[in-house]
């Protein structure tokens, strides 16, 4: 089934799927039939993600993931070869958001982003590469963020680690035109997630969380643009989407 049109039969694993947008791509694919191996933090969580997906048919697995540690995205990567012996698809999902002045020198918070939203997207790269070339296919898709295409103060280093990615990936796809590999770059505007949570800010959080509230689209919107890009026939590739509320500026 590697590398045939549509979903169903795929083969997809998914880091940053116990909530949101990862839990939602998980539902999605696995309604259409893939098999999905779930990776988060939260296992417990996972773990009722997971049983959902099976009491309604699919077919899941569970990983505990933390995308900062290599040798987590290469057991996800090993359990879904195991299990269903092969890959089709990685959905780098896992990011973080901190938000601050670039002058209010947040180092640690530039470093977790850096951690999560660049060395955990690269770590699953490392891990799932090796695979989809000895398939002879393969498809990346991550999600990255619209932050990176509208500049605003106070998200330099979080959008600067979206765009890294997005340049990543890029240069991935030029480094692939024999056909073998996809890259795909999906970048949300305002969803319905917990991303905003984490913000230590209290004042901006609520802002964020209000404007989130206010015109946010739901997660199932992201996963089903997802679903769009893994379905297309091989010989197809969606490099980038964007998707937002119709009312973002």
């Amino acid at each position: 089934m590697t590398g045939v049109q549509g979903v169903e039969g795929k083969v997809v694993a998914i880091t940053g799927s116990s909530s949101g947008i990862g839990e939602a791509t998980a539902r999605e694919l696995a309604g259409r039939g893939a098999a999905v191996v779930l990776g988060a933090r939260r296992t417990q969580r996972l773990d009722a993600v997971a049983e959902r997906i099976r009491h309604d048919g699919g077919r899941a697995e569970v990983v505990a993931v933390d995308v900062t540690q290599r040798a987590d995205l290469e057991r996800l990567v090993a359990t879904a070869v195991e299990r269903f012996d092969r890959l089709d698809v990685l959905v780098s999902n896992a990011g973080i958001a901190r938000t601050g002045l670039v002058s209010e020198l947040d180092v640690a918070g530039w470093d977790a982003m850096i951690d999560v939203n660049v060395r955990g997207v690269l770590y699953g790269i490392a891990a799932a590469l090796p695979v989809f070339r000895r398939q002879g296919r393969g498809h990346f898709v991550t999600t990255v963020s619209t932050s990176g295409l509208k500049i605003t103060p106070g998200q330099a280093v979080y959008a600067g680690t979206k765009n890294a990615v997005r340049t990543l990936l890029e240069a991935l796809r030029q480094e692939s035109t024999d056909g073998s590999l996809r890259t795909t770059s999906i970048s949300p505007g305002f969803v319905r997630t917990e991303l905003v949570d984490a913000v230590e800010n209290p004042d901006v959080r609520e802002q964020m969380q209000q404007r989130m509230a206010e015109i946010g689209i739901a997660p199932e919107a992201v996963a089903r643009a997802i679903a769009f890009a893994i379905e297309q026939p091989a010989d197809v590739e969606i490099g980038d989407l964007t998707i937002r509320p119709a009312v973002q500026n």
